[in-house]
């Protein structure tokens, strides 16, 4: 009974658990790879921690609808139905979200399958992964630290007085947007600060003030990036 529990499925040869946990490991360490690919070279406006978090687990996921499947044409339909239900009558807006119930799918498949083994075994890394997203903060970016909007009434070309300041006292600055105006001879700017020590971000701005030139000043603290 044991044996045929933790070492059989039904109706098929008996399952190489070295085999699983290498497939389910590698699954983990490429969908890793591509995600960190993806953290590095995304530059939009948009980025959701959620979704990167899938790209890691769905390549793990799909490692589990392979072995539980094992070619049967039979399970692969049903599996595409009952998601396809599910996606019908639910409205998912995140992909993680997504993950998850697919998982729980996969799950319930091998149990229904008799193929316990894959079931307990695909359940406890698909567990461990999302713990270690929860633990590690997986995915989530801190690029910068302070939002600073000022309006500059001097020349253009003057303004590296304000640059040596905001170098003074952030790693790195990051002039996101530059505007003229029409109706003053004023330009606004936008920097991206990543402060060489947050805690003193109001000395920052209140040096900022005190500059020659400058009308209006104003900070916004800024935590990790997170879908817009």
């Amino acid at each position: 009974m044991n044996n045929w529990f933790l070492r059989g499925d039904y109706g098929t040869a008996a399952t190489d658990w070295q085999l699983m946990l290498i497939a389910l490991l590698l699954a983990f360490v490429c969908g890793h790879v591509i995600a960190w690919v993806y953290m590095l070279t995304h530059s939009g406006l948009s980025y959701s921690r959620s979704y990167v978090n899938s790209l890691v687990l769905l390549p793990v996921l799909v490692a589990l609808v392979m072995m539980v499947l094992a070619n049967n044409l039979v399970w692969v339909f049903g599996l595409m139905a009952i998601f396809a239900m599910v996606r019908y009558r639910s409205v998912l807006r995140d992909t993680l979200d997504t993950a998850y119930v697919l998982a729980v799918i996969v799950l319930g498949l091998a149990c229904g399958t008799l193929k316990f083994s894959s079931a307990i075994c695909g359940g406890a890394a698909i567990v461990i992964v999302m713990l270690y997203f929860h633990f590690s903060r997986f995915g989530a970016r801190h690029r910068y630290d302070l939002i600073l909007n000022v309006q500059w009434l001097r020349p253009a070309g003057e303004l590296g007085e304000l640059q040596q300041l905001l170098e003074r006292h952030a790693r790195k600055s990051f002039c996101a947007s530059q505007r003229s105006r029409d109706d003053a001879p004023a330009v606004d700017l936008s920097y991206r600060l990543l402060l060489r020590d947050p805690a003193r971000s109001h000395e920052l701005v209140s040096e900022v003030r005190r500059l020659t030139g400058i009308a209006h000043v104003t900070a916004l603290q800024s935590g990790d990036e997170s879908e817009i």
